[in-house]
């Protein structure tokens, strides 16, 4: 895994258990659950997922999806910088660019995310994402993310409304 090396990054830590809050958010993420990909490694500003193939998550060629490769990218940049979050705050992302480099070829996937800059508010991180074949690693994607820390946000899934389990607002209410 790639550690973010950067001093300011390791000293950021607001939460001694991030380590079990990160795996613990993750693993209340429906689709990452749907679509196979768990969380192999966190440390303080980075984090490592994987996702084997299936031909469920190929485009017409048989490669990974595009879609599936950004959403590991994202992922990977998100909870990069959730490691470095208070237990009283959560992360969005406001923004990612992802440049596919090469077709995502492989039996699987690794997103490997770290923060570059941890803000007070916005925190910049970056995903490297490889697919492996034969054992061989080869980047495939980067990307680079704008994230919000969002103090007093819960990490935890907001009530659906009871009647008609609509998604919340994009102002965060139900």
């Amino acid at each position: 895994m790639t550690e973010s090396n950067d001093a300011d990054v390791k000293n950021r830590v607001a939460n001694p258990a991030y380590a079990d809050r990160v795996r613990s958010s993750f693993g209340r993420q429906a689709f990452m659950h749907f679509i196979g990909a768990e969380i192999s490694e966190v440390a303080p500003g980075a984090v490592e997922i994987r996702l084997p193939y299936r031909p469920e998550l190929a485009q017409q060629h048989g490669f990974f999806h595009g879609g599936i490769v950004g959403t590991l990218a994202d992922n990977a940049c998100g909870y990069a910088s959730f490691s470095l979050a208070a237990a009283d705050a959560s992360v969005l992302t406001v923004e990612y660019k992802l440049n596919l480099m090469a077709p995502a070829a492989g039996d699987l996937l690794i997103a490997r995310g770290r923060v570059l800059r941890p803000g007070r508010t916005l925190v910049v991180a970056q995903a490297d994402v490889f697919a492996v074949r034969d054992g061989r690693e080869k980047q495939v994607a980067t990307a680079l993310a704008t994230l919000m820390l969002m103090a007093g946000m819960a990490d935890e899934p907001h009530a659906p409304n009871s009647q008609s389990h609509k998604s919340p607002r994009m102002d965060g209410t139900p």
